[in-house]
């Protein structure tokens, strides 16, 4: 059945983001770690690589017994290579999801058991160790993750405990916006405490009556009128969405095969809906009406009304009420951003 999610657009807003919305602070980031493992467990299909051979025969040599590569002919085992990112400020025994990807020529490591791997940044020293049930990819079966699948053993020598000021580097080369940044954070404090030294860099100096952490939690509040784009993240593998709740939409129309969305201004004012018995002020998804009657999802031409400029989440959630499935809402919202009806990035993760 073709479904058709009418959204009525009444009023324009401008939103405002935050400077956490658009920098980062210099010296807080993420560190990629990386390994190489043996996946066991596999249903026959794993691969016969000599390298996977070798690294089997090194693995039993460890635990004393001796066998010629020659005379390992299992298929039930697979080479790769496993990566995760190491957050800011991780601490020996947390947990960090892993990646792992099938460097022979195996057909699939899903539910196979990653063997104690390491993992090392880029100096050579291993922060991590990973092992685990795999979940591979639904579409691509030789590879997969494991949430939580690795836990931290050395930690990235790093504290702000006697910071006295932080840098914050924005996430587009700007100069008004630098200076607006600056601007903003010497109001919040009543004093010259930032200057912008480039058109991606502003130095915050530290007050002394508050501590570090309060200090960059006021300054990544504050808010500011900005072009930046905001970021709606894709997770293809998890078939998720995730968007600020804030993300207007501009006035747009899709057509696809079973649905219908169409986003557009209302010629209507608040009492000429109230006069139609509808309810501009309920959020999308919580008023479906037919001729001012509740209905069942599963019909056409669905009324959906937003007294507020409608938003991603609010779009999401009205195509989740029309049981729309999450790969079609997916491709919707890449299309809408294609439209350019979405000022945002989108960052689509595999």
């Amino acid at each position: 059945m073709r479904f058709l999610i009418l959204i009525i657009l009444i009023v324009n807003s401008v939103f405002a983001v935050t400077i956490k919305d658009i920098s980062n602070i210099v010296g807080i980031r993420d560190n990629q770690l990386i390994g190489y493992g043996l996946v066991v467990g596999l249903a026959g299909t794993g691969d016969k690589s000599q390298f996977t051979m070798q690294s089997l025969q090194n693995l039993l040599r460890n635990s004393y017994i001796k066998i010629p590569t020659s005379s390992i002919k299992s298929k039930n085992i697979a080479a790769v290579m496993v990566t995760a990112d190491l957050p800011a400020f991780s601490r020996q025994g947390d947990k960090i999801k892993i990646k792992i990807s099938a460097i022979g020529d195996a057909k699939s490591i899903d539910h196979g058991e990653l063997l104690l791997t390491q993992l090392k940044a880029v100096d050579g020293q291993v922060y991590a160790l990973a092992q685990g049930t795999i979940v591979a990819d639904s579409k691509n079966s030789t590879t997969g993750f494991i949430y939580d699948g690795a836990t931290i053993e050395n930690e990235v020598e790093y504290s702000l405990r006697g910071e006295d000021s932080v840098t914050l580097s924005l996430l587009k080369n700007d100069a008004k916006q630098a200076y607006e940044v600056q601007k903003r954070i010497n109001e919040k404090f009543g004093e010259r405490l930032a200057v912008a030294t480039d058109t991606r860099t502003v130095d915050v100096r530290k007050p002394k009556d508050i501590s570090i952490v309060k200090f960059i939690s006021d300054i990544q509040s504050i808010e500011l009128d900005s072009d930046f784009k905001k970021k709606i993240i894709i997770d293809m593998q998890r078939e998720t969405i995730i968007a600020g709740a804030d993300i207007v939409i501009d006035p747009v129309t899709v057509a696809k095969e079973n649905f219908t969305i169409r986003i557009k201004k209302s010629p209507l004012d608040d009492t000429q809906w109230e006069d139609k018995g509808l309810n501009p002020g309920r959020d999308i998804g919580d008023d479906v009406v037919l001729d001012n009657k509740p209905t069942a999802v599963n019909i056409d031409n669905t009324l959906l009304n937003s007294k507020k400029q409608p938003t991603v989440s609010d779009l999401v959630r009205a195509m989740k009420v029309m049981k729309v499935p999450m790969t079609d809402i997916i491709e919707t919202i890449k299309m809408i951003r294609d439209l350019g009806a979405l000022n945002v990035e989108v960052e689509i993760r595999g």
